[in-house]
């Protein structure tokens, strides 16, 4: 089986017993408590200043998404194009961190990209239901990577993780990760909206980290509930926790439902009070999201001219 670096929890995996102990015995999630906090962090004032650096931030820190059944060779060096110079008129607008494309996509998004600092992301292992044999998402990810994929986003199976079989989704993520190799990062889904509970989530981000996640990520953005304040909150708290027991740090990536600057800003609000000032850059923080950008080069816009630019400003993607 794949190994992960010793740590000090690496006891925790031993078996399937010692597994569904450690996972059983976190502590409750307060629900209330949960939405409550996510509610008052996403009420604090960003000034101007402050609003023009988060902003700026926020469109580092974008996974441009096209993830549809129609996409083209076109339409993805259009998205390519556009992460590498968000806005075309102003050369001082950050590049978005990557695009995220289906596997046989990749090529044609690594040419686009080509000589940036946009990396290519692709989702992988049956996305977005994780419904397939454990050899079929293994050749998924294996040809991603062979194509030239920086980072892979990977589907949990959530049938056997609500089963509670937490050792086939633990080892799942291992094989996962060595088909990765040394130069993709691996971004661990969980479909937070099929998980039911707050209670589970957090399991779900203990085992992911366990098991070799270089990210946790909410949603798969194909559900009615993806990213929202308290479901990130939670998974923000997890991560702190996690390097705080073993010194390794792991990113999160909110993914789904975030379209406007403000949604944006309230989620960095989070991180910087949550897991704190190391998470925030786009090594350690994602928004997965497609209309997002838009919006924030239109607010970025409004901020240096004081006036809001017409329909045609940005690109519909």
């Amino acid at each position: 089986m794949p190994t992960t670096a010793p740590h000090a929890l690496s006891d925790v995996t031993a078996s399937d017993s010692t597994l569904r102990r450690f996972l059983h015995g976190l502590p409750g999630v307060d629900a209330v408590g949960l939405e409550a906090r996510a509610a008052s962090l996403g009420t604090r004032s960003i000034k101007t200043t402050a609003k023009a650096y988060a902003i700026d931030l926020a469109i580092s820190m974008v996974d441009l998404t096209t993830l549809e059944g129609a996409d083209t060779p076109g339409k993805v060096r259009a998205l390519g194009a556009k992460a590498v110079r968000p806005d075309p008129t102003d050369r001082s607008a950050p590049a978005t961190a990557a695009v995220c494309v289906y596997p046989d996509m990749v090529a044609t998004a690594k040419k686009a990209v080509a000589g940036s600092t946009v990396k290519v992301a692709s989702v992988a292992t049956a996305f977005p239901a994780g419904r397939a044999p454990l050899s079929v998402k293994l050749a998924d990810v294996r040809e991603a990577v062979a194509a030239g994929a920086d980072e892979i986003d990977m589907v949990i199976d959530r049938g056997a993780f609500l089963a509670g079989n937490y050792m086939k989704v633990h080892d799942e993520i291992t094989a996962v990760k060595e088909a990765c190799g040394t130069d993709a990062r691996l971004k661990v889904i969980f479909e937070t909206g099929e998980l039911s509970t707050y209670d589970n989530i957090r399991r779900a981000s203990w085992l992911g980290m366990l098991a070799g996640a270089d990210f946790i990520k909410t949603s798969t953005g194909k559900v009615a509930v993806n990213a929202t304040p308290a479901n990130t909150l939670l998974m923000l708290e997890a991560v702190r926790d996690f390097r705080a027991q073993t010194g390794i740090q792991v990113g999160v990536k909110p993914a789904g439902g975030i379209r406007t600057s403000k949604d944006a800003i309230k989620f960095l609000v989070l991180v910087n009070e949550t897991a704190g000032e190391d998470w925030l850059d786009n090594h350690w923080f994602r928004f997965g999201a497609s209309s997002l950008l838009n919006d924030l080069l239109l607010q970025r816009q409004k901020l240096a001219t004081g006036r809001y630019s017409g329909p045609d400003y940005v690109t519909v993607d």
